[in-house]
């Protein structure tokens, strides 16, 4: 996944469905279109090929928008995506089926007005397109709908018959918002995407080491997601991510005995580099740069440590995006933790961390 930069991420997501069935021919009867127009094959799109299209207003004083013909049906938290690429307007209103949502600002890449209990994301895809995107507690039947505006307070205005907005790649999904996918012609529904079992047990040490991963996991996933050396789930050291309270875990556990379990908050929906090292007698915790705990609590060595896996042994799968992830067969220093786990540079931190430069 290259949405934060140009070198990239392992993105490991759950499996998704994306109920709309026609998310790029929006001349489909699939969607209605009111008081506007649409023209395919009018614009690059993000995929790189001549396929976006151009919803033109008409010259009517009303809204212009276009929305899926026919409720769906979806229960629980809902996302709904659309890409879109200014045009001579440059605002558009993504909303549900009660007339709700958010507006979203395709010249300068930013969140207008936000629904209360809706939450709302726009990520840059480069060429000038984002893909907004809004959440919300479903209801019995969900609609995504497009609304051109021209000052991102209004959706009824008084068209041109000429103007309009560029738009690609609808998506309509209960859960967490996923990758993009596409359809033509029916529900399209994506495999979880796993990576586990890497190394043996002779690449990892049952006396000490150090566990290092640098990634930004999906939270409120619906359950613990995690990185682990590990031979199964009765020997393991884990970094983790707690859906209960949305923290960070590290833990460990030795014969299948619990011997670490430290519980820290740390950044949300951003990368943090995190250090585990274990040893009897001497186990540290990084975030960041930081050292989150010391524990002098001894245990007898592992039994055959033998796998790297994006899980906890089998369950408790990791979603989100990994940049790095690396072992050491022995415990490091302070100093090397904290270098580590620390950023380079104050543009680099900003990056990472999706702060605001003041």
């Amino acid at each position: 996944d290259y949405t934060d930069s140009t070198e990239g991420a392992l993105l490991l997501e759950n499996s998704a469905t994306n109920l709309i069935t026609y998310s790029e021919d929006f001349s489909n009867a699939f969607w209605l279109i009111q008081n506007a127009s649409v023209t395919l094959n009018n614009a690059i799109s993000p995929d790189g090929t001549l396929n976006a299209t151009k919803l033109v207003e008409n010259a009517s004083n009303s809204t212009h928008r276009i929305l899926n013909s026919a409720g769906l049906t979806v229960s629980g938290n809902v996302s709904m995506s659309i890409f879109a690429k200014k045009g001579e307007r440059n605002w558009i209103r993504l909303t549900n089926n009660n007339i709700q949502g958010a507006f979203f600002d395709l010249e300068n890449g930013i969140i207008g007005d936000v629904s209360s209990g809706f939450d709302a994301k726009i990520q840059s895809y480069g060429n000038g397109w984002y893909r907004c995107s809004i959440s919300q507690l479903g209801v019995a039947n969900e609609r995504i709908g497009v609304y051109i505006s021209t000052d991102g307070i209004n959706t009824s205005y008084q068209g041109n018959g000429t103007s309009g907005v560029y738009i690609y790649g609808a998506s309509l999904e209960q859960g967490n918002l996923s990758s993009y996918i596409p359809t033509n012609g029916s529900t399209v529904q994506r495999a979880a995407e796993t990576c586990s079992d890497s190394g043996n047990s002779e690449v990892f040490n049952d006396s000490q080491g150090v566990l290092f991963v640098n990634h930004k996991p999906i939270i409120n996933s619906g359950t613990n997601s995690a990185t682990t050396v590990n031979n199964g789930t009765a020997n393991r050291v884990y970094i983790g991510n707690n859906t209960a309270d949305e923290n960070l875990q590290f833990f460990m556990a030795v014969g299948g005995s619990s011997k670490i379990n430290v519980l820290t908050p740390y950044p949300k929906n951003a990368y943090s580099k995190i250090a585990f090292s274990y040893k009897s007698g001497n186990s540290k915790g990084y975030v960041n740069g930081f050292q989150i705990f010391s524990d002098n609590v001894a245990f007898s060595d592992f039994t055959t440590l033998n796998k790297l896996s994006f899980n906890n042994g089998s369950t408790e799968v990791f979603e989100g995006s990994v940049k790095e992830v690396g072992y050491y067969d022995e415990i490091l220093t302070d100093e090397e933790l904290e270098y580590m786990t620390s950023y380079r540079s104050l543009n680099e931190m900003v990056t990472e961390l999706n702060l605001n430069a003041l």
